[in-house]
């Protein structure tokens, strides 16, 4: 009987050639995940909790003032996040006027909305370690190398811990807005490409710290962190001036897709969120020369909206702790006993963790920490030989190896 097992090192192998090079179009997609990983300064995790961490310290504060409205919301909605609970208080305001709704009416929810708001902002509101981090390690891999096209960062979260990489590393980055006092959103640059490609793109797909509503309804970006402007983008019922940031960012993401031979990896990301898995879902199908790598830290039986999309796209690809989904193919991970270089045991290291007390080999890359020093370290001098279909498009880089059961 002859099963199918992936791997790691052709796959590693090829992805650390593509990002050393600074030749190809490659985007980050940058999830609630990472700085969930990430240790503190004193040591303690997360730095950042991830959504459903994020839900339980948001609800827990406003529950002296909203406990009715909570219990109602939760009883009407399938999901119970944050965010899907934040669009329909959002929602709430906007329509039912005077009319009460679990015992609030317009304005309270609006009040509602505006304390989800500012204890997200608390909570999200933290500096990088003051020691290398996982994100000045990924800003480090960005301007390592001369680039044909600008690195471009999407991420859902509020924090400013991109910001702040890119800040301390004097590295030059673009968030769509122009300007000081009250920067303002600027669209046509958003879909353009005329900066230059040492502005790594930085796109907040949900909002942000130091986002607002100005009194025109929008948005702008005053520098002060407690401003908070966030938003989950589930329904549009907003006018055109205060839905385009966020429209024309998801715009963005889609049109990075579109173009040819482009290479996007997310981490962090669960791919849960509709609307971007949507539009990832859109690109892909109508351009196979664009690629996703998808890095998840649970195992594939718990990666269920990433692997169904890879399931379908055989440019989707799934890079979980136990298996993985490549060219359409779920199958477990088996690093071959003899490395395929002499010098090629250190690079192993990096994604691959031996066995330890009984329990199996993990590949480690859907880890904030050993994903983002894979990328530092990609520049280092240890060569690997590809394959002859190297030119080929990225999820045929390598394929599936034949194993004997």
């Amino acid at each position: 009987m002859s099963i199918s097992v992936h791997n790691p090192d052709q796959y590693m192998a090829a992805l650390r050639t593509i990002i050393a090079q600074g030749r190809k179009r490659v985007g980050l997609l940058v999830g609630a995940g990472a700085p969930a990983g990430m240790a503190r300064d004193d040591g303690s995790r997360p730095l950042i909790p991830a959504v459903a961490g994020l839900t339980t310290q948001v609800l827990t504060k406003i529950a002296p003032t909203y406990q009715a409205q909570i219990d109602g919301l939760k009883g009407d909605l399938s999901k119970s996040d944050i965010e899907t609970m934040l669009s329909r208080i959002r929602s709430l305001s906007s329509v039912i006027g005077t009319t009460k709704v679990h015992g609030l009416d317009g304005p309270g929810y609006k009040s509602m909305a505006e304390a989800i708001c500012v204890e997200i902002g608390k909570i999200v509101q933290v500096r990088l370690p003051t020691a290398t981090s996982p994100y000045s390690e990924l800003v480090g891999w960005v301007t390592g190398a001369p680039r044909t096209h600008a690195v471009e960062i999407f991420t859902t979260n509020y924090d400013l811990l991109f910001e702040e990489a890119f800040e301390r590393a004097r590295a030059p980055y673009f968030d769509g807005f122009a300007g000081a006092r009250e920067a303002f959103f600027d669209p046509a640059s958003v879909s353009g490409d005329q900066l230059s490609t040492r502005w790594t793109r930085l796109w907040k797909l949900h909002g942000s710290l130091g986002w607002k509503a100005n009194e025109h309804g929008e948005v702008i970006r005053t520098g002060q962190a407690d401003a908070t402007h966030l938003v989950f983008p589930e329904h549009l019922k907003y006018d055109q001036t205060q839905k385009a940031p966020y429209a024309a960012l998801l715009d963005r993401l889609r049109s990075f897709l579109a173009t040819e031979d482009t290479l996007l990896v997310s981490i962090g990301f669960s791919f849960a969120d509709a609307h971007i898995t949507a539009r990832v879902d859109e690109a892909l199908a109508a351009n196979p020369a664009a690629s996703v790598f998808a890095f998840q830290f649970q195992t594939l039986d718990k990666e269920t909206y990433a692997t169904e999309i890879a399931r379908r796209r055989p440019n989707f690809s799934v890079y979980a702790r136990d298996k993985a989904v490549i060219n359409g193919v779920a199958a477990a991970w088996s690093a071959p006993s003899e490395l395929p270089t002499r010098d090629w045991g250190p690079i192993r290291k990096s994604y691959w963790a031996p066995p330890v007390d009984g329990q199996p080999s993990e590949f480690t890359l859907g880890a904030i920490d050993a994903f983002s020093r894979f990328f530092a370290n990609s520049r280092s001098p240890q060569a690997f030989d590809l394959p002859a279909t190297a030119g080929a498009p990225i999820p045929m880089i390598a394929t599936s190896t034949p194993a004997t059961a």
